[in-house]
């Protein structure tokens, strides 16, 4: 059986891939497209989720075992075929290609072709860029701008107290 996948990003209006895979293929083997076809680097964390309707997070497929110390089973990509855990078109994952930022892509099972297989998975398209595979933490998460305490005198009290009508008299 084949399953084609479309792969699309919330970061950049225009990208979009197609990707058909043989459903004995393991996640591994998912994911490896993906980044080839994205162009991005095989060396970071990564994790496929599989989701519900609502694109929420239900069962995550890692790329090695965590050693975490839970009774929930584990899903290392390397061990788990397609088939194991996808069987209905329109089943939704998420591709976190940037863990320290929680970027990803959401890819949804478009397509399934009973009574054929593929030998190697395949980007049957790609429209658009991908976005970049790392962005700097910095630029990300807006990190609020601390008040210079050695002249605590040029601070501006309505800004640092949050309220214009502050009155230094009133503290006692």
């Amino acid at each position: 059986m084949i399953y084609k996948f479309v792969i699309v990003s919330d970061e950049v209006d225009n990208f979009k891939l197609q990707i058909a895979i043989d459903s004995t293929a393991t996640f591994m083997q998912l994911r490896n497209i993906i980044l080839d076809s994205a162009g991005y680097s095989k060396d970071q964390m990564d994790s496929i989720y599989i989701c519900d309707d609502e694109w929420n997070k239900e069962r995550e497929v890692t790329c090695m075992d965590m050693g975490t110390d839970s009774d929930e089973d584990i899903w290392i990509m390397d061990d788990t075929q397609l088939d194991e855990l996808l069987e209905d078109e329109g089943q939704r994952l998420k591709f976190v290609f940037d863990y320290m930022t929680e970027r990803f892509f959401k890819v949804k099972l478009k397509e399934v072709l009973p009574g054929k297989s593929l030998h190697d998975p395949l980007c049957e398209r790609k429209v658009g860029h991908a976005p970049a595979q790392n962005v700097d933490i910095s630029d990300f998460i807006a990190i609020p701008k601390i008040p210079d305490a050695s002249n605590i005198e040029a601070i501006d009290k309505s800004e640092f107290y949050g309220d214009e009508e502050y009155n230094e008299d009133e503290i006692s």
